[in-house]
């Protein structure tokens, strides 16, 4: 495995669990309350920052252990990663799009900022899930 897919795992793995986190806190937080009620800002800001962290730490101790194996090719990539990586953030663009115009859409209608922070937040979600999963999928099967 390559190190620009090594990463993408990683940005993969961590959303999951930070994306889990978030929810699963979020709903605690509401104990039978309306969602709207929550301060969701702080759990938001943590659950952010500790995805990043988490992937950053998660990328190092990963390269860290591959490199034991092969130390010439810990941090390698070529024309085939970036074209990988470009694929992946145009599939995962169209998410933010999405996340974003519902955003607008919400804010139009005058709704709870519990619900637009929340699009805009999933949005930025799927949109790493989603072109990573892409870029998993081009890493297995090729560029088509």
């Amino acid at each position: 495995m390559v190190y620009e897919e090594r990463n993408t795992w990683a940005g993969l793995i961590v959303t999951v669990i930070a994306l889990v986190v978030y929810v699963v806190v979020t709903l605690q937080a509401a104990a039978g309350r309306a969602l709207t009620e929550v301060d969701w800002l702080p759990i938001m800001l943590w659950t952010i920052g500790g995805g990043i962290v988490g992937s950053i730490l998660l990328s190092i101790g990963w390269g860290m252990a591959v490199a034991r194996r092969d130390p010439d090719g810990v941090g390698r990539s070529d024309q085939r990663d970036r074209d990988i990586e470009r694929a992946g953030d145009r599939v995962g663009q169209a998410f933010l799009v999405i996340g974003g115009l519902g955003a607008i859409a919400l804010c139009a209608i005058e709704a709870d900022w519990f619900w637009i922070a929340n699009t805009v937040y999933f949005g930025f979600a799927l949109s790493a899930l989603v072109g990573g999963t892409a870029r998993v999928i081009m890493y297995r099967r090729g560029l088509a």
